[in-house]
């Protein structure tokens, strides 16, 4: 885990939204995860740091299908020039999508990147960040997933823990990885253009 004192120009919120943080269909560290992302949520704001809430429109039928319940963000948006909802439908929150320009035109460099699920939209989405050539930090305890069911001939159930674990691991040394939230810290980003 790194330990850093850098603030960071943006936080990337992924797809924490209603089926995945409330009800039967919560993620195990559901409430710890809605937490540190409220936490990162205020404090980014406060430092005047981008935010991008990060909405999946999963298929017909899934929990996260538009205009759904399941759909809707948990945290409430506080949508201007340094705060914006973006929709994706694919793991990856900058294929297809306006957030690669979006960073460009706010002239970011360096970034968190939180939320859900772990070893999916998280990982493509920091993977990506990277690629582009962005600082990303990936705070432990602000991410997270389910647990893999046991698949016979395969392997026993994986925790979801250990799924999180792994998916931030995988990123290798072109990511930092900070066991908290709570360490991330940020700074003033010049709004995008309209």
């Amino acid at each position: 885990m790194t330990h850093f004192t850098t603030p960071l120009q943006a936080l990337i919120v992924v797809d924490v939204q209603q089926a995945f943080v409330r009800g039967e269909g919560a993620l195990p560290g559901a409430a710890r995860l809605v937490d540190r992302t409220a936490d990162l949520i205020a404090r980014a704001r406060a430092a005047g740091a981008l935010v991008v809430h990060v909405q999946n429109d999963g298929p017909a039928g899934a929990g996260d299908e538009p205009h759904t319940a399941g759909w809707e963000l948990h945290h409430p948006v506080e949508a201007g020039p340094t705060e914006v909802a973006i929709r994706k439908t694919h793991d990856d929150a900058f294929q297809e999508t306006s957030l690669e320009g979006l960073l460009a035109a706010s002239g970011v460099r360096s970034l968190a990147v939180c939320g859900l699920m772990s070893e999916m939209c998280v990982q493509a989405t920091a993977r990506t960040a990277v690629e582009l050539g962005h600082r990303v930090v990936l705070p432990h305890d602000a991410h997270a997933t389910q647990d893999i069911p046991a698949e016979p001939g395969i392997s026993a159930a994986v925790p979801a823990a250990t799924v999180s674990r792994v998916a931030a691991w995988a990123l290798g040394g072109d990511t930092d990885i900070t066991t908290r939230a709570a360490d991330v810290t940020f700074t003033a980003v010049s709004p995008a253009a309209g």
